[in-house]
């Protein structure tokens, strides 16, 4: 796969909703059923990050649920990858990049999201193909500001920006024409998680499934 071909492709997932949902599962009993509320929601792509012991047997489960397209976060050595792809999952997304990952993502034709935070980031990762990138810690990095300064030179990347990103905040993030999508866990939160009220979260999806995009 060439980073132009994975680009597209994670364009194509960007546009299918506003919200990506940033995951981190701790129990896989849980899997199935978060990943249907999200979906019956309006959110059809999801992001499992690899931070914990079942991740990846979450994204197995996860990988089941019809409507639903589940990929990997926190992808940072080519044996995650190559996990990554094993359990399932349909694209990979990365808090930075190294050449070593990139590599991994391509040779194992699996679309990554690659991480950057700064404009010689975005321009390094363009220079190699990634016109689709995560801006990752958005809000650490400056938030819409940044973001916006860092589209005006380089118009020619998109973003899904991560990392702060809130219900208050991700309309202004979404009303930049260099955003595609943001990424956010407030749309399981915890508590609900823990009380299995899925419910409330297939709520939360459709109130973030709803949010304009420019």
């Amino acid at each position: 796969m060439t980073p132009q071909d994975a680009s597209q492709s994670n364009e194509a997932l960007c546009r299918l909703a506003p919200v990506i949902p940033v995951l981190v599962v701790d129990d896989v009993a849980i899997a199935r059923p978060l990943a249907e509320a999200l979906v019956a929601g309006g959110l059809p792509v999801l992001e499992v990050t690899l931070r914990t012991p079942v991740a990846l047997d979450a994204i197995r489960e996860m990988a089941q649920v019809e409507g639903g397209i589940v990929g990997a976060g926190t992808l940072l050595t080519p044996q995650d990858v190559a996990a990554a792809k094993e359990a399932g999952a349909k694209f990979g997304v990365s808090p930075g990049a190294t050449d070593r990952l990139l590599q991994a993502c391509e040779d194992a034709d699996l679309p990554l999201l690659p991480g950057a935070a700064t404009s010689s980031e975005a321009m390094r990762l363009l220079e190699r193909g990634y016109s689709v990138q995560k801006f990752f810690p958005a809000e650490a990095n400056g938030g819409v500001p940044a973001l916006k300064s860092i589209g005006a030179p380089i118009p020619q990347v998109r973003f899904c920006p991560t990392g702060g990103v809130s219900p208050a905040n991700a309309p202004d993030y979404l009303a930049l024409s260099n955003t595609l999508c943001v990424g956010g866990s407030w749309v399981a939160p915890k508590d609900a998680v823990a009380k299995g009220d899925w419910a409330r979260i297939e709520d939360l999806a459709r109130e973030a499934a709803a949010l304009p995009r420019s």
